[in-house]
């Protein structure tokens, strides 16, 4: 059509028309339409092009922060993340009253504090007010030149009248088990091993710091007095306030910051810069396989629990990585799942037993299942076993299975329904094809002492 042509008209029945008209006409609807909007937004949509996923703008994610370097992309090391945070070096004591009035201006991240303590903080740290470079009597220019001058100055009784000072030299038992280990071999601990993410205070200190008392109370920030031997924490503010000074936080924090300083007694914070690193054992297995496999890859969300067993069914573009798709699997469901497994065939034989692949783990498929209190020994090797049934079965027991009846489970397996029902009815006569079956049944009879109403049969034909 040209366009000096009016637009055309679209002949349409009222039948035909979308459910959102209440009121239908009697005769044709006529609409008009315009050729050249239709065109142009046809080859608009076909046109663009499927933009690549984005990281979010906040919070954390493995698109965000700046990963560690000279690792394999399948390490643990290689999924460490690090961001840029800001936190308010404030009293132990008023620590839960200022994170309560906080709240909406802290970190908020799911699995982090936002309360963080640092090494060796318990009242040790800042003393009193340093004075003058000049002076005799001045301070050591560190935490740890401080404590070797008082350890040197003091004697027994000192020791008893600075308790703190005697826990300092004295570590407690773990920490002497943990210097003793590193200084063994060098391993790490299961603490050590285990953490989920650690927070580090940056270094403040430049041309213009004297000394290490520098951003303290009385020199940028609110409030009054200094820091008087006592243990302090970290309050971590959201990430939007990183590399902020005192002056740019927002007034509500100001004036809670000032609220508090004008309680009465002395109270002191200091704003200090600090980065937040998450590693391994923090993020999601979803997250995870995502850095992992492939663009374009559906992510594998579900699996099947029996016992300690993970069971998956892979698609055939999972198959190259299945491997580490279970290893990922057992690391992020540990300790609840010790083997990962995968069907490599679908049931074909009578005793619809599965053909599985172990592919991380424990080799042994012999596993406890506990399933309405009952308990349940089953070899996913020998038997066959369907948790995602569990709640049929429950069904079965609690609304069609009366007080007096008597059931007859001729396709028993290792006796899911039949021991079940045993609890409720008078008596139940257990059978299956599969010998194996029948002796995982006769065990899991005596586990659930159930003996004396349960009669169990390995027959072919009944």
């Amino acid at each position: 059509y040209s366009m000096a042509m009016p637009p055309p008209l679209l002949r349409l029945h009222p039948h035909r028309l979308l459910p959102r008209l209440r009121r239908f006409t009697s005769g044709p609807v006529l609409l008009r339409l315009n050729p050249k909007s239709l065109y142009a937004t046809a080859s608009t949509s076909q046109a663009a092009p499927t933009p690549p996923p984005q990281p979010p703008p906040h919070g954390p994610s493995l698109r965000r922060g700046r990963p560690t370097t000279g690792h394999p992309p399948e390490a643990p090391l290689s999924f460490s993340r690090t961001f840029d945070l800001a936190a308010l070096r404030v009293p132990a004591a008023a620590c839960a009253s200022l994170e309560r009035r906080l709240r909406g201006h802290l970190l908020n991240w799911p699995r982090v504090r936002n309360i963080a303590r640092l090494p060796n903080d318990d009242g040790d740290g800042l003393v009193s007010l340093p004075t003058s470079p000049g002076s005799s009597s001045a301070l050591p220019p560190t935490a740890v030149a401080r404590r070797e001058k008082l350890a040197r100055e003091f004697n027994a009784r000192g020791f008893v009248e600075f308790p703190i000072l005697a826990k300092m030299s004295r570590p407690a038992g773990r920490t002497r088990r943990e210097m003793k280990g590193r200084a063994a071999g060098g391993k790490e601990t299961k603490h050590e091993k285990d953490k989920v993410y650690v927070v580090e205070v940056l270094e403040q200190g430049g041309e213009d710091d004297e000394d290490e008392w520098k951003g303290l109370v009385g020199e940028e920030g609110f409030g009054k007095g200094a820091w008087r031997g006592e243990p302090t924490r970290l309050l971590l503010l959201d990430e939007g306030h990183a590399n902020r000074r005192v002056d740019e936080l927002p007034e509500a924090v100001k004036v809670v910051l000032e609220h508090e300083a004008n309680q009465g007694g002395p109270f002191a914070y200091e704003l200090v810069q600090c980065q937040l690193t998450l590693f391994y054992d923090y993020w999601p297995m979803n997250e995870v396989l995502e850095a992992l496999l492939p663009e374009g890859i559906i992510i594998p969300a579900g699996f099947e629990t029996v016992g300690h067993i993970a069971h998956l069914n892979l698609r055939d573009e999972h198959l190259p990585y299945k491997t580490l798709i279970a290893q990922v699997v057992l690391d992020k469901n540990k300790p609840k799942i010790q083997t990962v497994v995968n069907k490599i065939d679908a049931i074909q034989n009578d005793y619809r037993t599965m053909q599985l692949e172990i592919l991380a783990g424990h080799d042994s498929l012999v596993t406890t299942v506990i399933e309405s209190g009952l308990r349940f020994q089953v070899d996913l090797a020998t038997v066959y076993w369907n948790s995602r049934l569990s709640t049929e079965r429950q069904r079965l027991v609690n609304n069609i299975f009366q007080n007096s009846d008597v059931v007859c489970d001729v396709f028993s397996g290792v006796g899911p329904i039949a021991i079940s029902a045993a609890k409720k009815v008078k008596y139940v006569y257990a059978n299956d094809l599969n010998p194996a079956a029948v002796e995982y049944l006769e065990q899991n009879i005596v586990l659930n002492k159930l003996e004396r109403k349960i009669e169990d049969f390995n027959m072919h034909d009944i």
